[in-house]
């Protein structure tokens, strides 16, 4: 028994060709093959408007990161201002509240150990 939505698709074509090839005027089940299409179209329908949804959000995917793009483009124009502001800086509020580390938080990194001193590392 079919399972998976593909596995069903391919069912419902498969039987729609067959039965519209080889016997369109029979009847099969107490069914024309007029009402078998009837049965098959909602199904046909929901997977037509899945794959629009999945156009429509590839094609929304694509908007977002082009929006993203520019607005990481401003966004570093406006950082790049703040740090050259005098009242603000890479010391100031302002550019902590962005989400960057204010220069006199951030370490060197560098560390000499005196002789006899063990490494923390």
């Amino acid at each position: 028994m079919p399972t998976s939505p593909k596995t069903i698709e391919e069912k419902i074509d498969r039987m729609l060709t067959a039965w519209r090839t080889i016997a369109p005027t029979k009847s099969f089940g107490g069914m024309t093959l007029a009402q078998f299409e009837a049965v098959a179209a909602p199904s046909l329908a929901s997977r037509q408007r899945i794959n629009e949804l999945e156009d429509e959000t590839t094609r929304e995917k694509a908007s977002r990161d082009q929006a993203d793009a520019a607005f990481m483009g401003t966004a570093q124009q406006v950082v790049a201002g703040v740090l050259a502001d005098p009242t603000e800086g890479p010391d100031g509020a302002l550019y902590e509240a962005l989400g960057y580390t204010p220069k006199r938080d951030r370490k060197s990194g560098l560390h000499r150990s005196k002789r006899g001193e063990q490494s923390t590392k």
